[in-house]
């Protein structure tokens, strides 16, 4: 096999992988400590190479670090979350009373990523047959701020439990721009081994197997079907 002239070595494999695995979805654990701009502007730089079809870049960065715009924001936060708690009935809705599910005024800074599925870079390539390629690519750009922060050791919370015309309106965003996600970002106090909401018994990942298919849907094994 011909080895590729850019390869990673084992460390900077055992690295990224690393990222990928212990990365986990912040609630309670953020520190108040600042996060300093030169590790911001990595994180903000990483999600902005993230892929994109037709290499049209459509996310903006929203950075929210003053006190009162979070605040505002988490009272939209609280509302929405008792509206949702409200859909949950006997042991679901207990449980659900009891999960932290934002980091909003905890986290030192909040970070608004959103999606212009108009932007002309790319000049339409891929989005004539898909438009929501767009969406998809600034989904990507969410990804790779994630695995950065961790890599820098940063504990990051995508808050989706918000009235969103309503964070529009707290944060000006255009009428034209999509929302993709809300995310608290800053250092914590400790990584958890596992993802919150399956310690808490919320939910359980399913078995890489169950979601596999080869070459067609439910075709569970290579050369044949269950």
């Amino acid at each position: 096999m011909t080895e590729p002239t850019q390869k990673f070595s084992e460390d900077e494999r055992r690295g990224l992988y690393r990222a990928i695995y212990e990365r986990r979805d912040v609630r309670s654990q953020f520190l108040p400590d600042f996060v300093p701009d030169e590790v911001l502007a990595r994180i903000l730089d990483a999600a902005h190479h993230a892929p994109s079809v037709g290499f049209m870049q459509p996310w903006d960065f929203i950075v929210i670090r003053d006190a009162e715009v979070r605040g505002e924001v988490h009272g939209n936060f609280d509302a929405a979350s008792r509206r949702a708690a409200e859909t949950y009935e006997g042991e679901r809705r207990k449980l659900y009373d009891g999960l932290k599910l934002a980091g909003i005024v905890d986290a030192p800074l909040n970070i608004c990523v959103t999606c212009d599925p108009q932007r002309s870079k790319g000049s339409g390539l891929g989005r004539k047959t898909d438009p929501s390629v767009a969406l998809y690519s600034t989904v990507c750009a969410v990804q790779n701020l994630l695995l950065a922060a961790r890599a820098e050791s940063l504990g990051v919370g995508w808050v989706s439990i918000l009235d969103f015309d309503q964070l529009r309106s707290t944060l000006g965003i255009p009428p034209h721009l999509t929302l993709v996600a809300y995310l608290c970002v800053g250092y914590v106090s400790e990584f958890r081994p596992q993802p919150d909401l399956q310690e808490k018994g919320w939910e359980t990942r399913s078995a890489l197997a169950e979601v596999t298919h080869y070459d067609r849907w439910g075709m569970r094994v290579r050369g044949g079907q269950e």
